[in-house]
């Protein structure tokens, strides 16, 4: 009896302690989704994204993001370079809109549509469903540089539609943002690498927000080879001048991008 009740003890204590960690696994891949949304206030900010593609050189593209994320809305406004300039994104009531000044018409485009033919989607800027989206299958302790992080294999819940089905994220543990993110297809083959090494920390409204420096995205899928070796289209997106002041309603509407294309 005696012998029984100790085993039943060691099992519960099993038992707590896999909860327990479970539990905080969620709550770190929680915070890490968390931190990706702005839902208290507005943001802005100035993207720079250059696309380089192997033995082809470098290709620059400047905008200003808007973002409303208690609404799901945001905008995208292509400043430079010049024959791009005028070009804009527009995402309100769930549906994202692309607007050319060339012939001045809005046409319907999606989160996983490439934005300026780079190799970052159109949803790399706005707020991450890690949490929401996707069921944790397996969580390991690993060191990412000088961070320690956990790696998080996630898998997409049955019914949600998202850019890709399997996803392995490294979270720090200190402050629960994002390190790097591996998207995979359902069949289990990587198609993009996302590394965001360095965050700014940028006060305003009596809070602390954290936006990344930079974010390099690696596509698995487009190389060339060169010298007998493959490399990669990769996606450097810089962010600067970030602002979390209150915009105005209008910025968020398809006449701000057609007034805005003018100037």
């Amino acid at each position: 009896m005696k012998k029984t009740l100790i085993i039943f003890t060691l099992i519960s204590l099993f038992t707590s302690a896999l909860f327990a960690q479970s539990t905080d696994a969620e709550k770190l891949l929680k915070q890490a989704e968390d931190n990706t949304g702005f839902f208290d206030t507005d943001f802005t900010g100035n993207y720079t994204v250059v696309q380089e593609k192997p033995g082809e050189g470098q290709n620059l593209t400047e905008a200003i993001i808007y973002r409303r994320d208690k609404i799901g809305s945001w905008t995208i406004l292509v400043t430079g370079p010049a024959k791009e300039k005028g070009k804009g994104y527009l995402q309100i009531d769930g549906n994202i809109w692309f607007f050319d000044p060339a012939d001045r018409r809005f046409t319907f485009t999606s989160a996983k549509d490439k934005f300026q033919n780079t190799n970052a989607n159109n949803s790399d800027f706005a707020p991450q469903r890690y949490y929401s989206d996707y069921t944790i299958t397996k969580t390991a302790q690993t060191k990412l540089g000088n961070f320690e992080c956990t790696v998080f294999d996630l898998k997409s819940k049955d019914g949600v539609t998202v850019d890709y089905p399997i996803l392995k994220v490294w979270v720090s543990n200190a402050d629960g943002l994002i390190r790097m993110k591996e998207d995979y297809s359902l069949s289990g083959q990587k198609l993009r690498t996302t590394a965001i090494p360095s965050y700014q920390s940028v006060k305003d409204n009596g809070r602390t927000y954290s936006v990344p420096v930079k974010m390099l995205i690696t596509d698995n899928l487009r190389g060339k080879k060169i010298s007998g070796k493959v490399q990669y289209e990769k996606t450097q997106i810089t962010i600067n001048n970030v602002s979390f002041k209150k915009q105005s309603d209008m910025v968020f509407t398809k006449p701000y991008l057609e007034t805005m294309s003018q100037k």
